[in-house]
C-alpha cells in the first residue's frame, strides 16, 4: 500500500446531486422543490416543529413531573456515610474521593440517619440540628454557623396627634374679615330701622282717626 493508491472504500463517498440543472438531469426546472407553496420560495421556510399555526405536537402531549434545576447542587450526607470516610478533616473534596456525593455536587449537608462513634472534623459542610448535636456528642466539631431565631415583629408605634400651631391670618384675610364684619353691623342696623320704621306705621294705623266737626 502507498500513498498515491489510497483512496476511500466504495460507496462511502457520493457525488453533490446538482439541482436545476436541466430536463434530463431529473430535478430541473423547479429543483426538486416542487411547485408553489412556502418551501418552494427563496427563504421559506420555518423553524422546526411547526405545523402551519395549528398547536404543534409537543405543547399537545402532556408533561408530567417536576425536574428541579438545582436537584443536584447540595447533596445529603448520613453519619453513617461519615463513618466511612477514613480521614478525621473532612470537607467536599474528601467526600467526593470517598464517593459519598457525587463529583457535580456544589455542597453537602450532613443529616440526623445512621451513628457517628469516631471524631471527625468538617469543613464547608452544612450540618443539621440533631447531626450537630451527634458530631459534637462523639467529640467532633464543625464550623457551620448555628441559625439564629428570627426576631419577632415589634407592634407599630402610632405617634399621638399633636396640637397644631395657630396659623395667623394674613393680612389681605385681615381686612376681608373686617370688611364681612363692617357689613354685618351694617345690615343689621339697616334691619333694625326698618323694623322700627314698619312699626310705628303700624301704631299710627290703629290709632282710631279724629271724627270730623258738625257745621252749625
Amino acid at each position: 500500500m502507498e500513498l498515491n493508491t489510497l483512496k476511500p472504500a466504495p460507496g462511502s463517498t457520493r457525488a453533490r446531486k446538482r439541482v436545476a440543472r436541466g430536463i434530463g438531469s431529473g430535478t430541473g426546472k423547479t429543483g426538486g422543490r416542487g411547485h408553489k407553496g412556502q418551501r418552494a420560495r427563496s427563504g421559506g421556510f420555518h423553524k422546526v416543529g411547526f405545523e402551519g399555526g395549528q398547536m404543534p405536537l409537543q405543547r399537545r402531549l402532556p408533561k408530567r413531573g417536576f425536574n428541579s434545576p438545582i436537584r443536584k447542587d447540595t447533596s445529603e450526607v448520613r453519619l453513617s456515610d461519615l463513618e466511612r470516610v477514613k480521614v478525621e478533616k473532612i470537607d467536599l473534596e474528601a467526600l467526593k474521593e470517598a464517593g459519598v456525593v457525587p463529583g457535580l455536587a456544589k455542597g453537602a449537608k450532613v443529616i440526623v440517619s445512621g451513628k457517628l462513634m469516631r471524631k471527625v472534623a468538617l469543613f464547608g459542610i452544612a450540618v443539621s440540628k440533631g447531626a450537630r448535636a451527634a458530631i459534637e456528642a462523639a467529640g467532633g466539631s464543625t464550623d457551620a454557623p448555628i441559625p439564629q431565631p428570627k426576631p419577632k415583629p415589634q407592634p407599630k408605634v402610632v405617634p399621638a396627634a399633636q396640637p397644631q400651631a395657630e396659623v395667623k391670618p394674613s393680612k389681605h384675610e385681615a381686612k376681608a374679615e373686617q370688611g364681612a364684619g363692617e357689613a354685618k353691623t351694617k345690615s343689621a342696623v339697616r334691619g333694625e330701622g326698618h323694623a322700627r320704621d314698619k312699626g310705628q306705621a303700624r301704631k299710627t294705623e290703629a290709632q282710631p282717626k279724629p271724627e270730623a266737626k258738625k257745621g252749625k
